[in-house]
């Protein structure tokens, strides 16, 4: 079906990353044919001869009802997309896709950042580059080898409300249990801005600054979201939930987060050649940061400590000097 209701027989992965090849097993374990486009030749051989996509997940068997092709338009023809495409390069993924799509083509985002460029969300650039499409967008505290292995997770899916039904029963299983919602602005904001404020938590505790102060400045991001979600028209409960606060939790106190991880080592002091090596494990949150600064700006709003984290991450701070400059704030109430 290509559709605006039922149930979803067969779903595509553009892009064959560790978290997209995850997200295709448990819409394999939910009973559905799953095909995964990669760029690369050998992912697809790996796919399909060995059952492993031995380059970004390794060491995972995934089932059978998983093939993989190069073929874009091959991989277009399934009854909804998901988009594996990292944030900064999601409007050139959604470019080669374009020739491929009929209209109402069910398109889930599963990236979560800000362009660069624009500061659009990931739901705003979808529909600018495709209109025509039937927008939706997964997110939530979870990691790619956890739904590779089957354990259990939750998470938001925004879309339509059938179409957000349909991709339900499209994923939905014993471990992989998504939740409903309409609030594509709200999942989109809260998947992009916790990255910036788990990299902020790592820094906290690579500077050896301790177990409280990481809690209070997480505490104190999750009301920088709040703040910035209800001038953009986000829902409280959007925020408080798995695509918001559950997600901030988990990325922000993990070190299995790309973005914590980096955070712990920009606060050892690790020099900034060893920091942007060619390779190292991609932190969303490293482009996001100045992007969620100047939207929030465009709405007026303050966030001291995204701003904080993108000042250090691009020189403007020293390290030593980003603590004393949050906590010189004036105080305030709660």
């Amino acid at each position: 079906m290509s559709g605006k209701s039922g149930s979803y027989k067969s779903l595509a992965v553009i892009g064959a990353g560790a978290w997209g090849t995850a997200l295709g097993v448990a819409a394999a374990l939910a009973g559905r044919a799953v095909t995964v486009w990669a760029r690369e030749s050998a992912v697809v051989d790996s796919i399909n001869s060995k059952h492993e996509n031995v380059l970004f997940l390794p060491g995972i068997a995934l089932p059978a009802a998983i093939t993989a092709t190069g073929d874009m338009a091959k991989a277009a023809g399934a009854d909804a997309l998901l988009i594996g495409a990292p944030a900064q390069h999601l409007r050139a993924t959604l470019a080669a896709l374009k020739p491929h799509l009929p209209p109402r083509k069910p398109l889930v985002l599963c990236a979560k950042g800000i362009e660069r460029d624009s500061h659009k969300l990931m739901t705003e650039v979808l529909v600018e580059c495709l209109p025509d499409c039937e927008p939706a967008i997964l997110s939530g505290p979870s990691f790619a080898k956890d739904v590779a292995r089957s354990l259990p997770t939750a998470v938001t899916i925004a879309a339509r409300p059938d179409v957000a039904r349909a991709l339900q029963e499209a994923f939905g299983h014993l471990t992989f249990r998504p939740y409903a919602s309409d609030d594509l602005p709200g999942v989109a904001l809260g998947g992009a801005a916790k990255n910036v404020y788990a990299i902020a938590c790592g820094i906290v505790m690579g500077m050896g600054l301790g177990e409280s102060a990481r809690a209070a400045l997480l505490s104190r991001s999750f009301a920088e979201l709040c703040r910035l979600g209800e001038a953009m028209g986000a829902r409280s409960e959007t925020l408080m939930g798995l695509s918001g606060l559950g997600d901030l939790v988990l990325t922000a106190t993990s070190a299995s987060s790309r973005n914590y991880a980096f955070g712990l080592d920009v606060g050892k002091g690790l020099p900034r050649e060893e920091l942007y090596t060619p390779g190292r494990p991609l932190a969303e949150g490293i482009a996001t940061a100045p992007a969620l600064v100047a939207r929030a700006h465009a709405h007026k709003v303050e966030l001291p400590i995204a701003q904080t984290t993108a000042e250090i991450l691009d020189g403007t701070i020293a390290l030593a000097d980003a603590v004393p400059h949050l906590m010189s704030r004036p105080l305030k109430t709660e």
